[in-house]
């Protein structure tokens, strides 16, 4: 195996945060492309409403296995009737023979929480083709209790990329990158080619920034590149941009924080010999942030610098993750 196949091998192809922001704000396109059934029997005019805090406080304490991004969704019918339910989505990323009962769980801990009925929907995006679970139950003592729920495996896309590469849906582009993943474990240079394509095709659909940046998120995270074939991507995409007179934050803000990182775990590195590691990690990122927000939204303020200062690595990464696409310097920092 060679060593870019090293690289690619140890990176686990596994994805959390770019979908919770897809789905949050292309919900519609979701159930649109994956659940058309549960699209049609929603009042998209009543808007919908992400419950994922509510989510969190009801499966904290449950030892359930690692969670990929789930989310929870409060929607309206289109049946005249004037209450709500709860949808509960979960993306799969790998066989796992607690799933189901996982499900299970969830459903009827919402469902005891909300008193209202609750539609689980699941995501297989693992490369089992033999595995595809919709349920889970028991029955003891002439008492049963079953879930069943819909499943949609992306592995069974597989024989459509081409039609997905032009669909106008962005899940049908998203589940083409999932598939030329996997398709691509051990080879970069495909990778790198089965990339580039698709972030044209990105560039070409006509969507706005929100979603290019979305998206582009999750083909980045899922598609992982060995560093020379990442920067020349870079170049490539800087290419892109120019032609479609697209100057986004992709090829700009995200390679500078990238470079900046790097800079900062170096400035880190040198100052833990005298003051500790992790101490010097801390200081050296919080560095780089500040003069990474200075650069986008100008001279920080006092509280600003002070809880720089004081972050924790933690609260580092989260503040440069949301630089990304923050709008404003308050929505870096935003607690609620």
């Amino acid at each position: 195996m060679t060593q870019a196949d090293t690289q690619i091998e140890n990176h686990t192809d596994e994805y959390d945060s770019p979908w919770k922001d897809i789905l949050e704000h292309a919900f519609p396109e979701f159930t649109a492309f994956y659940f058309p059934e549960a699209h049609v029997q929603i009042d998209w005019s009543k808007g919908y409403d992400f419950k994922n805090t509510e989510l969190r406080k009801v499966v904290r304490d449950a030892e359930l296995g690692k969670r990929f991004a789930d989310a929870l969704v409060q929607v309206t019918l289109v049946d005249g009737e004037q209450r709500w339910i709860y949808i509960h989505i979960e993306i799969q990323g790998q066989r796992d023979i607690n799933f189901t009962k996982r499900m299970f769980i969830y459903n009827y801990r919402l469902f005891d929480r909300y008193d209202s009925p609750i539609a689980s929907f699941a995501v297989l995006a693992d490369n089992d083709p033999d595995w595809k679970p919709g349920g889970y139950g028991f029955e003891v003592l002439g008492c049963r209790h079953t879930l069943q729920f819909p499943v949609i495996k992306l592995l069974d896309y597989a024989e459509q990329i081409n039609r997905l590469e032009t669909h106008a849906n962005p899940f049908a582009l998203i589940t083409a990158a999932h598939l030329q993943t996997q398709q691509t474990k051990h080879d970069p240079e495909a990778r790198y080619q089965a990339k580039g394509a698709l972030v044209r095709l990105l560039y070409r659909q006509g969507w706005d920034k929100q979603r290019i940046l979305d998206l582009f998120a999750i083909l980045d995270w899922m598609m992982r590149l060995p560093e020379e074939l990442e920067q020349k991507l870079w170049l490539e995409i800087e290419t892109i941009e120019g032609e479609n007179k697209m100057r986004y934050v992709t090829s700009v803000e995200r390679h500078a924080i990238k470079r900046g990182m790097e800079q900062g775990l170096e400035q880190g590195l040198e100052q833990g010999l005298k003051k500790g590691k992790l101490e010097g990690k801390l200081e050296g990122e919080a560095t780089i942030l500040q003069r990474l927000l200075t650069k986008r939204f100008g001279p920080l303020p006092e509280e600003i610098q002070c809880r720089l200062r004081t972050a924790t690595l933690d609260q580092l990464d989260l503040w440069t993750e949301r630089l990304l696409d923050a709008p404003t310097l308050s929505t870096v920092f935003d607690e609620s």
